[in-house]
């Protein structure tokens, strides 16, 4: 059963004849995105600080948002959590995720620096990858004046943002760099092929839709043959061995479940400790809903107790 919440928001978003995303140009998703957050985020919670910086990358300047969490001390050195937005690689920002990465921030203990990586189409596949790589580097590189504790670093994202995360990992490994600590996953694209049973189940209604998809997918890869590069679809990577632990959370309702659990899958079964959860009765982007789902609070609070636990 969908949950009733979940079905009351998708019930007001058809009767006030909302726009779906793939008819909107990827200016005016962005714009709508930043302007409705409101009607289904949570206030944002205090925290003890947060400050705008820009990390160094190949293609330029990445903005960054660092949060101190609520009664940590200036001088406390924290373990980090470094976040990629979810929106498709196509839209989102450091203020679609600011509450999001508020809640993160005081419910773990966890210093959070959020990146604001490139967008597709302007800046196709692979400038995300490379923007997050880059950010997750240089927050390492200067932990000491972030005041983090680089050996307790951690990477995470929802849905674009999810995959982001994946990507990193593995990208890090694989050129021998230090490995994040931990990975926290919600509800990950990890096959550009979108070829899991519940793309076919979930793939109209549930506001994420195969439409939807589509276009994010168009706007960050043009070319289908790069679907197949791990980059892309992490879950496509010839060895999930050696990566960091996971959390990886889907919902019961969202095209992408099936994937989200083949990826936990994957890395369970290459030797990777990996911890899978499905929300079963939500839908695709549900976690930063909390006004008006009360299982996103749920979630947020499951995913910052183990981030707490995984970076002790």
């Amino acid at each position: 059963m969908l949950d009733p919440q979940a079905r009351a928001l998708i019930d007001l978003l058809t009767a006030r004849a909302i726009p779906p995303v793939h008819t909107l140009t990827p200016a005016d998703a962005r714009r709508y995105y930043r302007e409705r957050r409101f009607f289904t985020q949570p206030d944002p919670p205090p925290v003890a600080s947060t400050q705008d910086l820009q990390a160094d990358g190949p293609h330029g300047a990445i903005p960054l948002r660092v949060y101190r969490p609520a009664g940590t001390a200036p001088d406390a050195v924290l373990p980090v959590l470094v976040y990629f937005h979810g929106g498709g690689w196509t839209i989102g920002d450091l203020d679609t995720h600011d509450v999001l990465c508020r809640d993160l921030a005081n419910g773990s203990g966890c210093a959070v620096v959020s990146v604001d990586y490139r967008l597709g189409p302007e800046y196709p596949f692979p400038a995300a990858v490379d923007d997050c790589v880059a950010a997750t580097r240089w927050v390492g590189a200067n932990a000491a004046a972030l005041r983090v504790d680089a050996r307790r670093l951690a990477v995470g994202g929802d849905s674009a943002g999810g995959n982001l995360a994946a990507v990193v990992c593995l990208v890090l490994r694989d050129a021998g760099d230090a490995l994040p600590a931990f990975q926290l996953l919600i509800y990950p694209a990890t096959d550009m092929r979108a070829v899991a049973p519940s793309h076919t189940t979930n793939a109209q209604g549930y506001v994420l839709t195969a439409d939807s998809i589509a276009y994010y997918r168009g706007h960050y890869i043009a070319d289908p043959a790069q679907w197949s590069d791990w980059r892309a679809s992490p879950l496509l990577a010839g060895d999930h061995s050696r990566l960091p632990p996971a959390l990886v959370i889907t919902a019961g309702f969202d095209p992408l479940r099936d994937e989200g659990r083949q990826y936990a899958d994957a890395l369970s079964g290459a030797g990777t400790k990996a911890e899978y959860v499905c929300f079963e009765r939500q839908i695709h982007g549900f976690i930063t809903m909390g006004r008006v789902i009360d299982e996103a609070n749920t979630a947020v609070a499951l995913c910052a107790a183990v981030l707490r636990r995984a970076l002790a």
